[in-house]
């Protein structure tokens, strides 16, 4: 009897996916030759070319859009079959695999998690912290069961997904009292020359700061800028600079890092999404946080 290589047969998929050889290799954060060598070791078990070159890129062969038809059916079934043993009672703790986007607070996302713990059957969170591109490449082929970030799905993304408003929330900028007694007076005029610590701007909280600033006039000093949220509040702590953070964690952080608000800008919008592999939520844990998320977290 002749089996399949469901990952030769995964790696093909993504690959036809993708639309090259290169952007499948990012995805799957694997090299090259290794995807290349699969394939080919594929394209001879089925004794069939799935890709022929057309320019400098891959386009499916008759073959190659006969197999990617099945591959989509097959791997849309998998999931389906992983959606449905997680609703299953097993006796074993219910699993939830999160991936949390590392722009997104650290308080923010204990808080959103905090409700899947509160379920009366127990549940095991697994969270692991990346790039939020990198994690939905992990969604897309099932290795988390959510995404959380500070923004939807890009079109440029070419996964299926869904994104999910959880909440939003404004914006309240941070001080250790020395600085914040300094800049509290005139605030938000009193931001020019301000001493600030910013996210990278690969974020959507840097890019609505700056536009914010330039609708205002304000030219602050921007002392450092951070990918990590929480290293960032530890040198706001320390006095090195304001640091802005979403208003539905104000009481967290004045207890955690001893600081207290500058002031408040609800102009400046932080939206926190579930990104899923389905339409409609059906994880138990995962429907606990979206609906802590809209009617405690951001109500």
């Amino acid at each position: 009897m002749e089996w399949l290589n469901y990952h030769h047969l995964l790696y093909f998929w993504t690959v036809a996916r993708e639309g090259s050889v290169a952007r499948a290799c990012q995805r799957l954060h694997l090299s090259q030759p290794t995807i290349s060598g699969q394939l080919r070791a594929l394209e001879e078990s089925l004794g069939e070319k799935l890709f022929a070159r057309q320019g400098r890129g891959l386009v499916l062969t008759e073959v190659g859009r006969t197999v990617y038809s099945y591959a989509d059916e097959i791997f849309s079934l998998g999931r389906e079959l992983m959606d449905n043993l997680k609703d299953r009672p097993t006796g074993r703790p219910l699993r939830l695999s999160v991936g949390i986007a590392d722009v997104v607070p650290k308080l923010i996302a204990y808080r959103l998690l905090e409700p899947a713990l509160a379920l009366p059957e127990r549940v095991h969170v697994v969270c692991h912290e990346d790039k939020p591109d990198r994690l939905l490449a992990e969604l897309a082929v099932q290795g988390v069961d959510l995404v959380l970030s500070d923004a939807p799905l890009s079109p440029a993304m070419r996964i299926r997904a869904f994104s999910h408003l959880l909440g939003e929330c404004g914006v309240c900028f941070f001080a250790v009292p020395k600085l914040a007694a300094t800049y509290r007076r005139r605030f938000p005029a009193s931001l020019t020359g301000a001493p600030l610590l910013l996210p990278t701007d690969n974020t959507a909280l840097r890019r609505s700061l700056e536009q914010w600033f330039d609708q205002h006039g304000l030219r602050p000093h921007v002392v450092g800028e951070f990918e990590d949220s929480a290293l960032l509040k530890v040198f706001g702590q320390t006095g090195a600079g304001l640091f802005v953070a979403p208003a539905a964690i104000e009481r967290e952080l004045r207890l955690q890092y001893g600081v207290v608000v500058v002031g408040r800008v609800e102009q400046i919008r932080e939206r926190f999404y579930a990104i899923s592999a389905e339409r409609r939520v059906k994880h138990p844990a995962v429907v606990a946080i979206s609906e802590a998320a809209h009617h405690r977290i951001f109500r």
